[in-house]
């Protein structure tokens, strides 16, 4: 009997619930895009963050870099001799130094992983390569400069060009610069490398510790012409080339990787590291761990993706605030309009049956008889409303993902006055070298989100359903004889 009254009543009144199932409809719909495009937002915020800090990496143990001392300048020197005799004089010089903070010695890596909540932690040396090419005729040049940047062919990790100064002749330079990151081979889940994806070729192995072979960066092996078997000089060094590594998101902020060993004998830093990278064991002990390092390795700057997350600026910090503050607020305010008006609606369409309720009271329908039945039409319209609004916000977050709008992002400065991840200007506890990154917006709806709307939808349907069956069970069988009358 419920079912064949619920189903003639649905029938006869179809724009009224259609009307209100619209207007539920619209608020789950509005859920459902501002959640998606949230999700969004956090997914390439990880994607920022993954690309600078490396995957599965909960934070980076890192130490400030002293001031410079009196009378250093902190800028690299390059000589060049050429003899008075040759009428041209071509010769070539590389600058390594490290980047990042000062550096650390290796066996702090152990005294790291040994912290209580720590899962794992290797250690990284981030470097970066100056090369100045000169043709000299007829004298001696001196280049005296900064740090490097793209003045020529430089990856995406260089920092800004310095024109050479020239004494006597003549000299024509080439000045370029590229980042180098050294990479633990016997653990590779962390690090500089984890988040790149090795596409061409083949990553290092656990035996290749202080092997003369090198990943090169897809962008940068584009940029130089590099290939899988081809050699890569740096300081007079040559390293084969084993593979080409594709970032997982964005681009990458290291060019060239190298065994961690190799690294340290190029920088003259035998046995030191710039970052240690550190997975903990739990990601709610990330806060405990981060003190427990700081309490128990003085002088250490320990960065968590939570700190390295609010330097991030840029078009995607604040599509990401308007997402988290006004779409969510309006959301809720949609929302309980649309739960309002749905009760309202309800109530008044009740208020418009007086003479069915009132009869069928007078049949001998007890009052939670006739409550269920308005309820169970208004579970009806709530659930109605639910599907279009799934309906309707899937096809706004399909668009959404669709048009992918592009979001820019800019890492700065951390707390402990750091910035970026390895390379690029070094990681976090260096200089304030911004990367800026380019990131397609999307906006995934998972399940999670499509249950709070069918949630929602049976909320709209129950307060609707309790307004109008709280009018329809004071409704008594002389209303109905009033209202024929």
């Amino acid at each position: 009997m419920f079912g064949i009254y619920l189903k003639r009543e649905l029938g006869r009144r179809k724009k009224a619930a259609l009307v209100i199932a619209l207007g539920l409809a619209l608020g789950i719909a509005l859920v459902i895009t501002v959640n998606s495009v949230s999700a969004g937002m956090t997914q390439a915020q990880d994607k920022v963050l993954k690309s600078l800090y490396g995957l599965g990496t909960d934070m980076t143990v890192t130490k400030a870099r002293s001031a410079p001392t009196s009378g250093s300048s902190g800028r690299p020197n390059f000589q060049f001799d050429a003899d008075s005799n040759d009428s041209d004089d071509t010769q070539s010089s590389d600058r390594v130094t490290t980047q990042g903070g000062q550096a650390l010695a290796s066996s702090v890596v152990s005294k790291v992983s040994q912290q209580s909540g720590v899962a794992s932690a290797v250690g990284a040396l981030t470097l970066n390569v100056t090369k100045v090419d000169g043709s000299f005729t007829q004298g001696k040049a001196q280049s005296s400069g900064g740090n490097t940047g793209n003045g020529g062919q430089g990856g995406p990790g260089g920092g800004s060009t310095a024109a050479p100064q020239v004494q006597g002749g003549g000299a024509n330079f080439d000045v370029n610069s590229y980042s180098v990151a050294g990479v633990d081979v016997t653990d590779q889940t962390l690090g500089p490398l984890a988040g790149s994806e090795i596409t061409t070729g083949k990553t290092f192995t656990a035996a290749q510790t202080d092997a003369k072979v090198a990943v090169v960066s897809k962008a940068y092996a584009k940029e130089n012409s590099l290939k899988v078997g081809g050699t890569l000089k740096i300081s007079g060094t040559k390293y084969t080339i084993i593979g080409i590594a594709t970032p997982d998101s964005s681009e990458s902020t290291t060019d060239v990787y190298l065994p961690l060993k190799q690294a340290q004998t190029l920088a003259d830093a035998k046995n030191q590291v710039t970052t240690i990278y550190v997975k903990a064991t739990d990601s709610k002990q990330i806060d405990s761990v981060k003190s427990a390092i700081q309490k128990n390795i003085s002088g250490t700057t320990v960065t968590t993706s939570a700190d390295l997350a609010e330097t991030v600026s840029g078009s995607l910090s604040t599509a990401s605030d308007l997402a988290t503050s006004v779409g969510k607020w309006l959301s809720v305010a949609v929302l309980v309009a649309a739960f309002l008006v749905a009760a309202l609606l309800t109530s008044s369409a009740v208020s418009r049956r007086v003479r069915e309720f009132g009869t069928l009271k007078a049949l001998g329908w007890p009052s939670r008889r006739v409550t269920r039945q308005v309820v169970g039409e208004s579970m009806v319209n709530g659930l109605l409303g639910g599907a279009l609004g799934i309906g309707l916000g899937l096809a706004a977050a399909y668009a959404v993902t669709m048009i992918s709008p592009k979001l820019t992002a800019q890492l700065g400065n951390t707390g402990g006055g750091g910035a970026g991840g390895p390379g690029g200007g070094g990681g976090p506890g260096q200089q304030a070298t911004q990367n800026t990154m380019e990131i397609a917006l999307t906006a995934p709806v998972s399940m999670t989100t499509i249950a709070l709307a069918v949630g929602l939808a049976v909320t709209g349907g129950l307060i609707a359903g309790a307004m109008g069956g709280w009018r329809a069970s004071r409704m008594r069988p002389a209303d109905a004889l009033r209202s024929v009358s």
